[in-house]
Parts: C-alpha cells; sequence; structure tokens
C-alpha cells in the first residue's frame, strides 16, 4: 500500500491556511482575481494588511495563484 504523496511547492501550506483563517484555498484564489492587474509582493501586502494573513502563508497563495495564471 502507497502513501499519498505530500504536496510540495506553495501547495504545502494550504491545510494550514485553511485551517488559521477558515476559508478554503479557493475562496482565496478568486479573491485575488479580482486585483489580477497586482505584482507577486504587492498582492503579498494586500493579504497581509487586508485580510491579516501572515507574510508566508499570504506568499505560498500567491506563488501558487500566479504560477497557475501565466
Amino acid at each position: 500500500m502507497s502513501t499519498p504523496e505530500k504536496p510540495k511547492g506553495p501547495a504545502s501550506y494550504f491545510p494550514s491556511i485553511e485551517k488559521k483563517y477558515g476559508q478554503p484555498i479557493a475562496h482565496w484564489l478568486a479573491l485575488l482575481q479580482s486585483c489580477k492587474d497586482m505584482k507577486h509582493m504587492e498582492l503579498v501586502a494586500w493579504l497581509k494588511s487586508e485580510h491579516g494573513m501572515g507574510h508566508g502563508h499570504a506568499n505560498a497563495i500567491v506563488a501558487h495563484w500566479m504560477a497557475s495564471h501565466k
């Protein structure tokens, strides 16, 4: 029996982000869609200031979102 592979990269933060902030990752990705003209660090700063997210969690969500919207 094989063990499911653990997520790597930014996705490895997703379980703790969902637990800490009480919203699914899809919620945060949808919010970023409304700010699609902002740069990476602007999005990180926005998640931190407007939603009280820590830097590492905000950076992980933004990195994942930007990689999937190239």
